[in-house]
């Protein structure tokens, strides 16, 4: 990404280093390939003042941006190190001066009007003043249908702001036009309105990157499904929407069968899918209507229960120093969690009726050899069974180990540290997450990590490694999935290539690209089709590869489809497992964004905010005709499965949920940082 050791140094804030590197030529304004950024914006964002000071003063393009990071800060020192810069124009410092008024203090204010004073007015940017009428008519929602992210545009007194996200502090708008604003905490970023007919219709943004448009939404609808959308075809273009619909679908009948097991990450392949098993709609965690147990778990994780006959199996990795720093919601921060003190990783077995712990086995005691992000854990892969042993993996320990159902330990590999981080900068770990998965005789691990990544198959029985490829891959964080289909069998895998390969030998198959530099979803498999899906901007694919699939099946530039592709399209979803059911292929971004697509055309059936938003990290699940997803708040919203989006219930666990539930038997096994709860009616 052509980023150099002075990005480094001006992010981790070592002047000395800086210095250095200055002195010796380095160029102070060089920009990275992917973010865009300088060093000045690594060390301003991160509050390093005497970096960004320094920077400043060697000549560092970039003043207004440290300027408003001064300003957040109400740091005077780096305030009057951009003052300083001869960069800054007069309409720089009047959007300064507007985020200063709201968001500074008079002394800050005052240093900005004495530096405004000395500057002579840019005859080409004159002050521009608004009508109060005019940014009335700016306030609303506004909503980009291919990613799904809305904005809220709002009026306070003569200011207008933009909030990105619920719960986000909202940026000022300073007017560079009757029509145009500059954001004031981007100053990079434009946003500006238009329409027809002195109608307000849409909302452009513009940023180094890109340019994205986002359509007004009427009011009252900013969380329900975009009724002229509902027909958008996968590649894009608007097509005339769907005829009227009945208020309700019918609700899909399912006879009760026998138990099954969920032996893995989301259950059997990933999929999902809990039919026939009586999963129920409403319950109430806090009253204990249909809450059969809760069951306390020491440490945490983010690993999903799997159920397996009368039994269920989670594992835990809990701080000698007690530590659970945990932060949820939509936030794109990058620091790791400083704990790296002793822990222990555990595997728990609970007995299904009640949630007793039956047994409990320490796989492992020690220091963790890599940091967590705080949304992660030591303990993230979810463990695997075939119903005869139990296999969990704890990457940053680099231990795969399995265990008999009554808690005997069979066998240990050591597989070396999992070091999962940021593909911009190995030292931000962030934890390994790819959970094992059993095909055939074989644990199937997935390995992608900071340095010599690689897929590998380990005989389950011994724990004897079986074979073994590496992979051209950055940090990935999904699951491999099994793909059969025409008589062949594929292990699917995620990444900034989507692979495949012979789960016999471990030889490639088929490749495709391009991805998201970020990938966390994992495949799915529905209507013989795999679907692959990246949310990391700025390429964001979903794919519906054919089993037919051989070889380098990368499609042509702006192609949508191709012989080894039956659909693709530019909406894909970042953390959470999309999910196949029923003939419709769902995604749900982090923002609780639902779209639901024909499964085989790719043809967009609607949009909607699941439960009126919140964090997603959880994946979604199904079970008799109902659609159930977890925000990280803690609630758990039931939908209707099928082309229309219908809300049935809102289920409060009032806990953060990070995990993907699991449904066996009559049963919701719900997992929370703090406890495993079975969820049933009684």
């Amino acid at each position: 990404y052509k980023a150099t050791a002075l990005f480094f140094a001006a992010d981790k804030g070592h002047v000395d280093v800086i210095k250095l590197l200055l002195d010796r030529g380095a160029d102070v304004n060089a920009q990275d390939t992917f973010y865009k950024f300088r060093p000045l914006g690594m060390a301003s964002q991160n509050g390093h003042t005497a970096a960004a000071i320094l920077l400043l003063q060697r000549g560092s393009l970039g003043a207004t941006d440290a300027l408003m990071g001064g300003i957040q800060r109400k740091n005077m020192d780096l305030i009057n190190a951009a003052l300083a810069s001869s960069e800054l124009t007069a309409a720089n410092l009047r959007t300064a001066i507007a985020f200063a008024k709201r968001d500074g203090t008079p002394e800050i204010v005052a240093a900005l009007d004495k530096k405004a004073a000395t500057i002579p007015p840019d005859p080409s940017k004159p002050v521009v003043t608004v009508d109060r009428a005019i940014l009335q008519s700016y306030a609303g929602t506004y909503r980009n249908d291919g990613t799904g992210t809305t904005f809220a545009v709002t009026l306070s007194g003569d200011q207008l702001s933009l909030m990105t996200a619920p719960g986000q502090p909202a940026m000022l708008l300073v007017p560079s036009a009757q029509d145009a604003f500059t954001i004031a905490e981007a100053p990079n970023v434009t946003v500006s309105f238009a329409g027809r007919g002195g109608i307000v219709e849409r909302l452009v943004v513009r940023q180094p990157n890109g340019t994205q448009s986002f359509e007004r939404v009427a009011a009252g609808a900013a969380g329900t499904p975009a009724t002229g959308a509902a027909s958008a075809p996968a590649g894009g273009t608007t097509a005339p929407a769907a005829g009227p619909r009945s208020p309700t679908v019918p609700p899909k009948v399912i006879t009760r069968t026998a138990a099954k097991p969920w032996p893995g990450f989301r259950g059997d392949n990933a999929a999902g899918n809990g039919d026939g098993q009586g999963a129920i709609t409403e319950w109430d965690a806090a009253a204990g209507k249909n809450v059969r147990w809760k069951t306390p778990i020491p440490g945490f994780a983010t690993a999903s229960p799997i159920v397996w006959g009368n039994r269920i199996f989670v594992v835990s990795a809990e701080s000698s120093k007690g530590d659970k720093t945990f932060r949820t919601g939509l936030y794109g921060d990058v620091a790791p969690v400083e704990d790296l003190s002793e822990h222990t990783w555990k595997i728990y077995c609970l007995e299904k009726a009640t949630g007793k712990v039956l047994w409990e086995k320490v796989a492992f005691t020690g220091v963790p050899k890599v940091k967590r992000h705080t949304k992660s854990t030591q303990a993230n892969s979810t463990p695997v069974t075939d119903g005869t042993r139990v296999v969990a993996l704890f990457g940053s320990i680099g231990l795969l180990a399995a265990w008999d159902m009554h808690g005997k330990p069979l066998w240990t590999q050591d597989l070396g540290v999992l070091d999962s981080g940021w593909f911009f900068d190995p030292s931000y770990q962030w934890g390994h997450s790819s959970s094992p998965v059993v095909h055939d005789g074989k644990v199937i691990v997935q390995a992608d990590v900071q340095k010599n990544s690689f897929i590998a198959a380990y005989d389950v029985k011994t724990g004897k490694q079986v074979w073994k490829t590496d992979r051209d891959e950055i940090s990935t964080w999904g699951t491999p999935t099994v793909f059969s289909a025409n008589g062949k069998t594929h292990i699917v895998t995620n990444g900034t290539t989507v692979r495949a390969y012979d789960p016999a030998t471990g030889t490639l198959t088929w490749k495709l690209g391009p991805n998201s530099e970020v990938t966390v979803g994992t495949p799915v498999v529905g209507d013989g089709l795999v679907y692959v899906t990246g949310g990391y901007p700025p390429v964001r694919p979903i794919y519906a590869v054919k089993p037919t699939a051989s070889g380098d099946i990368t499609m042509a530039k702006d192609a949508t489809s191709s012989d080894a592709v039956a659909w693709s399209n530019t909406a894909g979803t970042y953390i959470p497992t999309p999910l196949y059911y029923d003939g419709i292929f769902y995604t749900c971004g982090n923002d609780g964004i639902l779209t639901a697509y024909d499964a085989k055309t790719g043809t967009r059936l609607y949009r909607a905010r699941v439960g009126g938003g919140g964090s997603f990290s959880a994946s979604p699940i199904a079970a008799d005709g109902k659609l159930y997803f977890a925000n990280e708040d803690g609630d758990v919203v039931v939908v209707r499965a099928g082309p229309k989006y219908e809300e049935l219930a809102k289920n409060q666990m009032k806990e953060v949920i990070m995990s993907t539930p699991a449904i066996s038997d009559g049963l919701i096994v719900i997992r929370t940082l703090g406890h495993v709860y079975g969820i049933g009616g009684k």
